[in-house]
């Protein structure tokens, strides 16, 4: 019988990759067709059919599932800037152009029977539309603008007139990298850009076609959008250069100064790093995780159970060693019981690894989204206080997580939750702002992903997505992509809806940990006062009706005894 499960649910798996191969294929013909049929000139050469057909299999077969057919001049495009790509001096390779939403219309051409009756014009663009179709959010941006038109009382302008505001299309290909669609966020919003859709593919072969729907623009010109962009890319390869030149492999450690006072207790020193570990000495027992820079091992230290992070030796760079120094910089700052603690590193390339305290219990993130695993109140705060705690020692050592989320609070064996991962974590610069981008999508506070300066309370806003997390058990704006989520919160001022059943104190922390204007959230050491009230009115309130149930139990057993 579990044989028959598995194999009915392996054939429901081929059957659906089947028919999402034959969607690709009908997408394939119907695009090559519109080209041959239209005479484009690069359609008529004798190899296009099976350079056509690389073009959509190098890429995932969501681009065939979600680019517009009708618009098969916009595939030769992509084609031509995944080309133009592979050579460095072309890198990124950028195309611009203008692009239109018209809003979507109810209006039913059959109920006009009647001569007499108006009859409502039809919406055109006077621009093609974007590539990849329209998504919910264009249609309603372009259904704004329709609106607001009517409200102005311009009923009487011509179709071209009535329709949606034009927008740009970028599209941008280059060598796929880690933080690449951070790269080009940074850049849209450097040159004023609002970006209104986003569509990102990885080739199988190593390079990217991002796309990007913007407004914000001031005029229709393609030429000056271009030339803008440009100057803007010019301008981040120069400082890319100059950082590359000031950079020593480790060159985290050259800028950490030790302060000798005269009056200060001198503690003798054998020249030897007490943090410095000898490879050797580690034992690995099994991997525990992987990723893109480096493996997570379970293993024993001293015959200590520890977990070791390794970088993989090929993946690293001057930024990648930058970022470990940093790291180990800061967890030999920190010992809190709220955090995982530190116990060593590796630190002479090629063999770098950190060392720290093995957290069996593992992340809140998998006990929630991969062994579907609930907290129930007292827990759920118990759990929040922790985090707070962790967090308000973090902040008054003037260290700025910027990636508090939950895969990335772990749990021991006695279930106390403690705060790790400072990878990208930083200590507050002197002038108490940071500005680069980080962070991951979902959790990240509106400031940062519009690259403003920010400060700790960045943190607090990730913090409340995080008990949001705790709440429902649902990864935070679940029907969006990662970007979509962060231009939301952005522009139309998106945030988690909160169950109706959440005690309304827990809710206003919530909100108050999210507002737009970080100055309004609490700091952790407010936060956990907060937590701290709300769990002993709910302890309390427990024991009432603990009390309430014995009682009433008693008293209907005396009753029956009289």
């Amino acid at each position: 019988m579990v044989m028959e499960d598995n194999e009915s649910c392996s054939s429901r798996v081929v059957e659906s990759s089947s028919r999402q191969h034959r969607k690709k294929v009908e997408v394939y013909n119907e695009v090559l067709r519109r080209l041959k049929e239209s005479n484009h000139p690069e359609a008529q050469a004798p190899a296009f059919d099976d350079e056509l057909w690389a073009h959509f299999n190098r890429l995932p077969t969501r681009y065939a599932l979600d680019v517009n057919v009708e618009r098969a001049e916009d595939v030769l495009t992509h084609k031509r800037l995944l080309h133009l790509a592979r050579d460095p001096a072309n890198r990124p390779a950028f195309e611009v152009r203008l692009v239109q939403v018209p809003p979507v219309c109810d209006t039913n051409l059959d109920n006009y029977s009647d001569s007499s009756s108006p009859r409502k014009e039809v919406v055109r663009s006077i621009h093609p539309p974007p590539a990849f179709g329209s998504s919910p959010n264009l249609e309603a941006l372009a259904l704004e603008a329709s609106k607001s038109q009517d409200e102005d009382g311009d009923t009487a302008a011509s179709p071209d007139a009535k329709a949606s505001r034009p927008m740009h299309e970028i599209t941008f290909s280059t060598d796929d990298k880690p933080k690449l669609l951070s790269q080009l966020t940074l850049l849209l919003a450097e040159v004023g850009l609002n970006i209104q859709e986003a569509h990102a593919f990885s080739t199988t072969d190593g390079y990217s076609l991002d796309v990007f729907v913007v407004d914000g623009w001031p005029s229709e010109e393609v030429e000056l959008l271009s030339s803008a962009l440009e100057k803007e890319l010019l301008k981040i390869e120069k400082q890319s250069c100059s950082k590359d030149r000031s950079l020593s492999p480790l060159g985290v450690y050259n800028e950490v100064k030790v302060k000798c006072e005269p009056d200060q207790l001198t503690i003798p020193n054998d020249g030897i790093d007490v943090w410095e570990i000898d490879p050797q000495h580690l034992k690995f027992d099994h991997k525990v995780a992987s990723g893109s820079y480096g493996d997570l091992y379970k293993g024993t230290y001293c015959s200590q159970e520890v977990a070791i992070k390794i970088l993989k030796a090929e993946r690293l760079n001057a930024e990648l060693q930058k970022e470990f120094a940093q790291e180990v910089y800061i967890m030999r700052k920190v010992r809190h019981k709220n955090v995982v603690q530190f116990i060593g590193a590796c630190t002479r390339p090629p063999n770098l690894c950190i060392v720290t305290e093995f957290m069996s219990g593992g992340s809140v993130y998998d006990f929630l989204h991969k062994q579907r695993g609930a907290f129930k109140l007292p827990s759920l705060l118990k759990v929040a206080i922790d985090v707070s705690k962790g967090m308000n020692y973090l902040h008054q050592n003037n260290i700025i997580h910027r990636d508090l989320k939950a895969a990335n609070l772990l749990m021991d064996e006695n279930e106390v939750v403690k705060v790790a991962d400072f990878g990208v974590a930083r200590v507050k610069a002197q002038t108490g702002v940071m500005t680069a981008e980080t962070g991951t999508y979902r959790w990240m506070a509106p400031e940062v992903i519009e690259h403003k300066p920010y400060d700790h309370k960045a943190d607090v806003f990730s913090f409340g997505i995080v008990v949001w997390e705790l709440l429902t058990g649902k990864l935070p704006y679940e029907y969006l992509t990662p970007l979509q989520a962060a231009i939301g919160v952005v522009q139309k001022g998106l945030r988690p809806t909160i169950p109706k059943h959440t005690l309304p104190k827990l809710a206003e922390l919530l909100e108050r940990c999210w507002q737009h204007d970080s100055t309004l959230r609490p700091d952790f050491s407010e936060i956990i006062e907060i937590l701290q009230q709300i769990s002993k009115e709910v302890v309390d309130e427990g024991e009432e009706r603990r009390k309430e149930k014995a009682g009433g139990f008693f008293s209907a057993l005396r009753r029956g005894h009289h």
